[in-house]
């Protein structure tokens, strides 16, 4: 055997991958969390926590058991001089410093198989004996409460999970209970998790609401030292039930560390998640700015900014100096300009006649165009006889690596051309004129730009133009002008141009 054979062979054999980080990547249904990830998030708590045998951790969503394990394995260590005989160490550590919380009975099994190395914790099998099949990871097969067809506690639809017992029902104990502190009965000084996204409302997939803030509102609430959470970070504007919990956020001030990843796949490889993730350390005892970090492409751009400077989070830090200058000059937003959802009160899947006829509306779709009888609109619609610029309502492809195109299409409709609930409209001109100028604006990559600080979704909607501020009509614009207009540095207007595409 020669050395190089002898040397790759020596590899094959010592390579011991983890088995929760495979796990990790196994499903996109329940997002598990790979330990190199979690250890990053236990970076951020104080270490001397590890050093004490009186710190008690709680994983309130526990799924593989990998938070709990990277816990122990942190304790072992610290708690050497403390407890020098490792058998005694191991036992305390086990018995009354690492608590959890299953998902499911199945996630219990693993949870436990991962933390006590038997899935029966009171079995001679088990590295630390219990009195009972549990340890200290619970799980409790519950019901949902339901009240005109949703859970009182998640939202969850009747339709959904009003079924056979033998069926999991996904009623996560920690927040279907008013009071999460009698689940163990203890104080605890950590509250970390990746808790479970969303529930299914009974409709389409995009229907479905997010209940991962119910798990961070929940924690708070028992009020632990510090909360460490990975959650989506569509949460940054709101919307879809998040408007509340974004204002928890932003506003208490205990949020000291938040970690963005813009794109999801940068921390759970293999699984998309529109709007990307993010993790933050929660200090009871902290006040004051938010250490935020982007991570794109293994990169990291860190900032200290208070959080509830805007009425949205607004995730690139090397955007927030860009709008802070624009919103100085107190212009008026292009938000005022805007449609509202549905602008002309047709759905997206309202189709008129293939053929023109006399005195017929014209109708824009995704579906191509087609046409109406004036008495499918209402004729009172500010939109309907004037000149107006159409966008499509969902962005164009993902917000999560830029550069991003924002706006699929623009164009200009005139008087008596309407579309239905996929488009927004701007603008309302007698004068074609300067419609195509409020185009040309929003072509730039300055607006869209923008525009696209105010996104985590998947959707434009009025709100999100909160940035973008109205200009002069009756010209034409371009980005060289704006950016000379608003005193942007080169720096910036490298950023700008990094961050958007060109539209064709």
């Amino acid at each position: 055997m020669s050395r190089v054979e002898h040397v790759d062979r020596v590899e094959r054999v010592s390579y011991n991958p983890d088995v929760l980080s495979c796990l990790a990547n196994l499903s996109n249904d329940e997002v598990f969390t790979p330990p190199a990830v979690v250890n990053q998030m236990l970076d951020l708590l104080p270490q001397e926590l590890f050093a004490s045998p009186k710190t008690k951790f709680l994983d309130p969503a526990t799924k593989s058991g990998v938070f709990l394990r990277e816990i122990t394995k942190r304790l072992i260590k610290g708690l050497e001089n403390e407890i020098p005989d490792l058998r005694a160490r191991v036992d305390h550590i086990l018995q009354n410093q690492v608590f959890g919380i299953a998902t499911t009975e199945l996630t219990s099994l693993v949870a436990r198989r991962s933390l006590y190395c038997s899935k029966y914790p009171n079995c001679k099998y088990s590295v630390s004996k219990f009195d009972t099949v549990e340890g200290n990871i619970r799980f409790r097969s519950l019901k949902h409460t339901f009240v005109n067809g949703r859970c009182k506690w998640c939202g969850a639809s009747a339709s959904q999970f009003d079924r056979d017992a033998s069926l999991e029902s996904h009623a996560y104990e920690f927040i279907h209970t008013s009071n999460p502190e009698e689940i163990f009965n203890m104080k605890f000084d950590v509250i970390i998790s990746n808790p479970p996204y969303q529930m299914n409302t009974g409709g389409s997939k995009s229907q479905a609401v997010p209940i991962y803030n119910l798990f961070v509102e929940q924690a708070i609430k028992m009020k632990p030292h510090y909360l460490v959470m990975i959650i989506p970070g569509r949460w940054y504007s709101g919307g879809m039930g998040l408007d509340e919990f974004r204002t928890i956020m932003l506003n208490n001030h205990h949020v000291k560390v938040l970690v963005d990843y813009p794109n999801a796949e940068e921390c759970f490889s293999g699984v998309e998640i529109r709007g990307g993730v993010c993790y933050f350390l929660w200090d009871r005892e902290y006040s004051g700015e938010c250490l935020v970090s982007n991570i794109v492409g293994g990169g990291k751009n860190e900032m200290r900014r208070h959080l509830d400077e805007f009425p949205v989070f607004v995730r690139w830090n090397s955007g927030l100096r860009i709008i802070q200058r624009i919103t100085s000059l107190k212009e008026d937003p292009m938000s005022m300009i805007v449609s509202s959802v549905s602008p002309f009160g047709l759905a997206t899947s309202y189709c008129g006649e293939d053929t023109k006829f006399n005195g017929a509306i014209t109708l824009y779709s995704s579906k191509g165009i087609s046409y109406l009888n004036e008495k499918a609109i209402d004729l009172r619609n500010p939109y309907l006889r004037k000149y107006k610029v159409m966008f499509t309502r969902p962005i164009s492809g993902n917000m999560e690596t830029p550069p991003f195109k924002v706006i699929a299409l623009l164009d200009v409709l005139k008087p008596y051309e309407v579309c239905t609930h996929t488009y927004l409209v701007a603008g309302c001109f007698d004068n074609k004129r300067m419609a195509e100028n409020l185009r040309s604006y929003l072509r730039t990559k300055f607006a869209r730009f923008l525009l696209a600080l105010s996104i985590s979704g998947m959707d434009i909607s009025r709100e999100k133009f909160r940035f973008v501020p109205l200009q002069d009509f009756s010209k034409p614009w371009t980005d060289e002008e704006l950016y000379k207009k608003y005193k942007l540095t080169d720096e910036e207007i490298e950023f700008i141009e990094s961050m958007i595409k060109p539209m064709e």
